[in-house]
Order: C-alpha cells, then structure tokens, then sequence
C-alpha cells in the first residue's frame, strides 16, 4: 500500500474489524487498508469482497469466526494479536437488527438475549481481549459502531434501540478508565444505510413492510425522509469518520460519539 496524501497516522498500524464482510464493516476494512494498515477482518463467512482484496495483494487476513458465541470474539483478538504481534486499532463493528412488528408483548427472553449478544457483548468481549495489547502500545483506538437509535429509541426496534444505548453508554465509561492507559474510545452512530441490513432480501425496509402491509420501497423512502437531507448514509461515509478516528491525527479525540444519519438527530 502507498502512503496516502493525508497520512491519518495508520501506516504500518495492526487494525482489527469486526463484521468486516459487508456493509459498514467491509468500507472500514478498505478504508483501513487504502490508509496503510495492516488489517485482521472477522467474518461469520468468507465474503466475494474479501477474497478480492487478498487477492488484489491488501495486507489482510479474513478470520471466520462467530462473534454471538462465548468464545469468538476472544479467538478472533487471539488471532489477529498472534498474526502482528499486537493490536493497535480495534474496530467494533459487528451488530444485526430484527424489526419487532408484532410488538413488545411478542418480543421474547430469546429476542433480547439474541439482540445484546451481538449488538453489545460481542464488543464487549473482543473489547476485553484486545484491551491488554492495546494498553501495551501506549496509543491504542477503539472505534465501536453504535447506532442512531441508541438517542432515538423507536419500537420497530425495541431491543436493538435498547442495545445500543448500552452500547453507546459502555463506550463511554470504558473511555474514562483506560484514558490513562493511552487508549482512546470513541464510537459513530449512524442512522439508515444503504446497507443489505437495511434494504436487501430479509432487511428492514423488507421485513417491515411484510408485516405492516407496505411496499418495502416507500419504507426506505419514509426512513430517508427524517433526515434532512432526504437520503440513506453510505458505508464510506461511515467508514471514512470510522477511519480518521481509528487513526493518530484524531489526537486527543476520546469519549465521543459522532452521529452520521443525515441530521436526523434534532437534538444537541
């Protein structure tokens, strides 16, 4: 990789991704390497995406791996700190939502239980396991991607707004302990993306608009219209906020959280 222009300090670093298969996670993981990082990518299953990096020459090594068990995420941190010999970028990604149409009566014990797994103890362990190599380089990232609904709770989205708000809440908190240490923790929130999370086969606008009698398409639009710019967020640019904080020239930048959802968010 060449170094870039605008050098964001992340040549050379050893930067690791969570849900780096698609969507926000696979823009990270590009915006990464394009910004001279070494990158471990953690994935459920090999994506298409992936392999055409490696095979275009990236330094990237795609570890398959089930972030929802007990067990992944450490795996997952144990082999990325084993390939470079630490850590220096840890970029928690990975997150999955189920609309609840039916409501909050018909939202189990299971429903809660499958959505804080992913949604906030898969950070929360991958956070515990990388934090020691982090804390060992003396400037460690933790960049963590929350979500709009962790301000805006909305009940289509029960359990993950809920999820997320703890999630947010953790980053902050973990931000005040390891300061310190000379880690800095910051998370991004971003509202609708043009993801397959939200508009391809099973997503929102799809699985909302089942179960409420709509055409999927005028639920994204109807999505698209809180914001004020009338649109759905990219992934790269989600991922390039994503980046810039992963990176040295953030600085002093810890404890935030950065909404990307087109002023969605009419609050200060």
């Amino acid at each position: 990789m060449t170094t870039p222009a605008f050098d964001l300090g992340l040549t050379g670093q050893r930067a690791l991704v969570t849900g780096a298969g698609r969507g926000i996670g696979l823009a990270v993981t590009e915006g990464l390497l394009a910004a001279g990082a070494r990158v471990v990518a953690g994935t459920r299953n090999r994506t298409e995406a992936l392999d055409d990096l490696v095979e275009r020459g990236a330094e990237l090594t795609v570890v398959e791996v089930d972030l929802s068990t007990p067990d992944g995420p450490g795996a997952l941190v144990a082999a990325a700190a084993d390939l470079h010999g630490g850590i220096d970028v840890l970029v928690n990604n990975v997150g999955a939502v189920r609309p609840r149409v039916d409501g909050f009566l018909a939202t189990t014990d299971a429903d809660w239980d499958w959505t804080f797994t992913i949604n906030v103890m898969a950070a929360v362990r991958a956070t515990r396991s990388a934090l020691p190599h982090l804390i060992a380089t003396g400037d460690g990232r933790i960049v963590t991607v929350s979500s709009v609904n962790a301000r805006l709770p909305d009940p289509l989205v029960i359990d993950y707004s809920a999820a997320k708000a703890a999630l947010s809440s953790f980053c902050k908190a973990l931000s005040k302990q390891v300061g310190p240490q000379g880690v800095r923790v910051n998370s991004v929130s971003p509202g609708p993306v043009e993801t397959s999370l939200w508009k391809g086969s099973g997503g929102v606008a799809e699985t909302v608009g089942a179960g409420l009698g709509l055409d999927p398409g005028a639920v994204a639009e109807a999505a698209a219209a809180q914001a004020v710019t009338h649109r759905f967020t990219l992934p790269s640019e989600v991922a390039d906020l994503v980046v810039f904080l992963a990176g040295r020239r953030s600085g002093n930048v810890t404890g935030a959280d950065f909404p990307v959802d087109g002023g969605m968010t009419d609050t200060l």
